[in-house]
């Protein structure tokens, strides 16, 4: 079990530790919730705030999931588990840390709590979040789907969610993170730690939708055991302040892997600084680190990607292509290969360029216009497809990136 009082103390310490990369927050400029969030019934949730989760691809239904998990700031949660869906636990994460001891043990694991002073903040200003688990065995078949909403100006929406796959399971887990185009300048804190367990598989789609008063600072880790496999999809459309996220991933177990993607589609003044990292420490791991980015107006993008290779014979690869739309637009690929092993083997390749003439004169060619044109290339460019997910997650996973998109094009 954690030692509390000692993660409280490295959080101490760490509160003036700034993040390695991004844009520096005052933390003071914001207020955090000292209330316990409260449990919301289906019936109270307002059709404003289910059109605004259905944009980032929340089925308030329930039709297509297996269970749903939607959070307003930090005051009320909906956690919702189909009652035929066996092998499967979706409750908020307080409500996990009571139920199970062994819990703990998962609490600031993959993600270390005194990492800068977003997480040290996070563990020391009252959250909550989700706590999904795929038990031993289980094949969850139809996406487990989750939502995080900011509707309160000024404020800190502090989450921490824990997702296991346990040993030969197979879990699927679409979430979005959305808030109204008016809302006044606040601040979403998303600590995300996964676990994927001996032969188990986990996929994770996040799409955002934030606006341009909105200020964003996900932390999250992963370690993946023996033959897991962990694929992680990324998508953000729409502006934001600023948004800086580094996510990590530790392949522990012989011939664990893991795939990253990420579409990113700067618009306005936004600040993104994102990335990926993958850190090979088992005999026959793999993976890769894929980015795609475009920049519009003065929107401002870095694309990050690392792989360390730490034993003999380990392969990964890192890609990162980004296309300008804007004179005043800016993308900066940094890719970052470490090998500290003999044997190993780690490739990149990174592009950065503006929509080509020859593609442009094609298409217009054929009676599109050139804003048509250059829409139908950009969409065709943000396509975000990952490998070996069936087919009903796939659909969804487009279906959320299409909507999206169509309102920031």
């Amino acid at each position: 079990m954690a030692d509390t009082k000692e993660l409280k103390k490295r959080a101490e310490k760490a509160l003036d530790r700034a993040s390695a990369f991004g844009d520096d927050i005052d933390l003071s400029e914001f207020s955090f919730s000292e209330s316990q969030p409260r449990q919301l019934g289906k019936e109270e949730i307002s059709e404003e705030d289910k059109s605004l989760a259905e944009e980032v691809g929340f089925d308030s239904s329930q039709r297509s999931v297996a269970g749903s998990y939607i959070q307003f700031d930090n005051e009320s949660i909906l956690a919702d588990v189909l009652i035929k869906q066996e092998g499967l636990e979706v409750i908020p994460t307080h409500e996990a840390l009571k139920k199970y001891d062994w819990a703990w043990d998962y609490l600031w694991n993959a993600v270390p709590v005194d990492a800068d002073k977003f997480t040290a903040i996070s563990e020391l200003q009252k959250y909550d979040g989700y706590f999904i688990r795929a038990m031993e065995g289980a094949t969850i078949e139809m996406p487990v789907q989750t939502c995080l909403v900011i509707k309160k100006g000024r404020s800190v929406q502090n989450v921490h969610n824990i997702v296991i796959a346990e040993p030969d399971s197979e879990l699927h887990i679409i979430t979005g993170c959305a808030t109204p185009s008016d809302l006044e300048r606040s601040l979403h804190l998303g600590v995300s730690e996964f676990y994927v367990k001996r032969n188990a598989k986990l996929t994770f789609t996040m799409v955002h939708k934030w606006n341009e008063a909105i200020d964003v600072r996900p932390r999250s880790g992963t370690i993946v055991e023996e033959n897991g496999v962990f694929i992680s999809s990324y998508a953000i459309l729409s502006p934001a302040r600023t948004l800086q996220t580094y996510p990590k991933v530790r392949l522990v177990g012989r011939n664990a892997r893991a795939d990253l993607y990420s579409v990113v589609y700067g618009t306005g003044s936004s600040k993104y600084d994102v990335g990926g990292a993958l850190s090979l420490e088992a005999p026959g791991t793999g993976g890769k680190v894929v980015s795609r980015s475009i920049a519009t107006e003065q929107a401002e993008i870095i694309a990050r990607g690392e792989l360390v290779g730490k034993t003999n014979g380990v392969r990964a690869r890192l890609e990162c292509n980004g296309l300008l739309l804007s004179e005043n637009a800016r993308i900066g690929a940094v890719p970052m290969l470490d090998a500290v092993a003999e044997g190993v083997e780690l490739s990149h390749e990174a592009t950065v360029g503006k929509v080509g003439a020859d593609q442009l004169n094609y298409l217009m060619a054929r009676g599109l216009t050139e804003e048509e044109a250059t829409s139908l290339i950009v969409r065709g460019f943000m396509h975000l497809k990952a490998p070996d997910l069936p087919a009903p997650l796939q659909k969804a996973i487009d279906d959320a990136v299409k909507l999206t998109l169509e309102k920031g094009l």
